[in-house]
């Protein structure tokens, strides 16, 4: 295990790697859920030491260990916002950039991609470079079609006339190591109107979704479905009898007035959550956070596994996917599946809460619905990216040419295939190295 405090000391120690065909890992704040960080063998090197965090108008720089929190808490000291936000906010910059990062803003904001002006990066080979927004790839970068979904982290994301930024930003530490950074700042936003709005099911909230997804500065757009409501009932009382879906809603500005307008059109409960006020809204947030917590807690009950999916499908076809996880996944883990995420993006996770001896089933059942996913022209994983659990799902979305495309680039950017060895495919160390850096 390495922590190197400088560039000079991380370029020492893939100098050594890299004569001695070692495997590198570049490990996060560990707040991942694909295993990308967990080494298979060789060195594991930390970039906790690289903290440098300056902050100017329209930009901020930050060392690859920098927490998101300081970042975010940097940006609205100075009266502007980074607009990313993943659940983990200990989750570190340079880990953000490596798997491009989302999060419940993204229905408006977009991921990091679109905030990355610039990286610091540290090749294989000890050799560091800056790149910049516009700079040309200077190879032929093959053409991979991508899913017709908002949000995508499966393998490298390859088109033609793509820069040298977008290559490295969710390549899970494969290509290159990050690291700094310069990110992109907007203005802080006005304070903004959130909700939480409670339906009789699934039915009515989509409705409601497709009727809702174009209002401006509608900053997220969440669901939460009727398992999920049952597991937080023991904590929020107050959430409505016979409420069966609910949806979390954020606008910049919202009237309040309009909403309640939106909600009699919509079939929603009148006694929905809503709240304009900071210690309010963060309590919604808190909701909607509460849930992993009590699903953790139950599968630590049950002494259960807990299986979970990160797929997306293109918004017209939402409802195909939610009616395979109703009427395959929740019926096959009855009382132990729960549906819940980003709805706007057409985007939701599922948690399958298996025991011991239903391993196997539930394994099935993911694999079942990442084809599903597929099959809708969608993604086996929308955020979270692949690491090396899920390595195997690479296939299957993308087809082998398509892997061996990705191959060519990482061989090009790292001969020996050391950087991550076994995360997106099962690097291989090999024993001469071509020309590239």
């Amino acid at each position: 295990m390495y922590a190197p405090a400088s560039e000079l000391e991380l370029r020492d120690i893939l100098r050594r790697a890299n004569e001695n065909r070692t495997p590198i890992t570049i490990a996060g704040a560990g707040t991942g859920v694909a295993g990308g960080r967990v080494p298979l063998s060789g060195w594991v090197v930390s970039l906790e030491k690289f903290r440098e965090l300056a902050v100017e108008p329209g930009r901020l720089r930050a060392g690859a260990g920098v927490p998101l929190r300081e970042v975010q808490r940097a940006a609205l000291n100075a009266g502007q916002f980074y607009p990313p936000d993943p659940t983990e906010t200990w989750a570190s910059i340079g880990g953000t950039i490596a798997t491009n990062a989302s999060g419940s803003r993204s229905f408006r904001y977009g991921g990091t991609r679109r905030y990355v002006k610039a990286l610091r990066i540290m090749h294989a080979s000890g050799t560091l470079r800056e790149y910049r927004r516009g700079e040309a790839i200077d190879f032929e970068v093959p053409d991979i079609p991508r899913p017709n979904t908002t949000k995508h982290a499966v393998g490298y994301d390859l088109h033609p006339g793509m820069d040298w930024v977008d290559l490295f930003i969710g390549s899970e530490g494969t290509l290159g190591v990050v690291t700094a950074a310069e990110l992109e700042l907007l203005p802080r936003p006005q304070a903004p109107l959130g909700g939480v709005v409670f339906f009789s099911g699934e039915t009515a909230a989509v409705d409601a979704v497709e009727q809702w997804r174009g209002i401006p500065r509608l900053n997220l757009l969440e669901y939460l479905d009727a398992a999920s409501l049952q597991l937080l009932r023991p904590l929020y009382g107050n959430i409505p009898a016979g409420a069966g879906a609910a949806l979390m809603i954020e606008q910049e500005a919202g009237d309040a007035d309009e909403w309640l307008d939106r909600l009699q059109g919509a079939g929603a409960f009148e006694s929905s959550w809503f709240a304009e006020e900071g210690p309010d809204l963060e309590r919604f947030r808190e909701f909607r956070h509460a849930l992993p917590r009590q699903i953790n807690a139950m599968v630590a009950s049950l002494g259960a596994m807990k299986w979970s999916t990160d797929c997306a499908v293109p918004v017209a076809r939402q409802r195909e996917m939610l009616a395979f996880y109703r009427e395959r996944m929740a019926v096959a883990f009855a009382g132990r599946c729960f549906v819940f995420g980003h709805i706007g993006d057409a985007h939701l996770h599922v948690n399958l809460l298996a025991p011991g001896d239903e391993q196997q089933r539930a394994s099935g059942l993911i694999l079942e619905c990442a084809r599903r996913a597929v099959a809708l022209g969608g993604t086996v994983s929308a955020e979270h990216g692949l690491g090396k659990r899920k390595a195997h799902l690479l296939e299957l979305q993308y087809g082998v040419a398509a892997i061996e495309a990705m191959r060519t680039v990482k061989k090009r950017l790292d001969p020996y295939g050391a950087l991550g060895h076994g995360t997106l495919f099962a690097s291989r160390i090999v024993a001469e190295p071509n020309d590239a850096e």
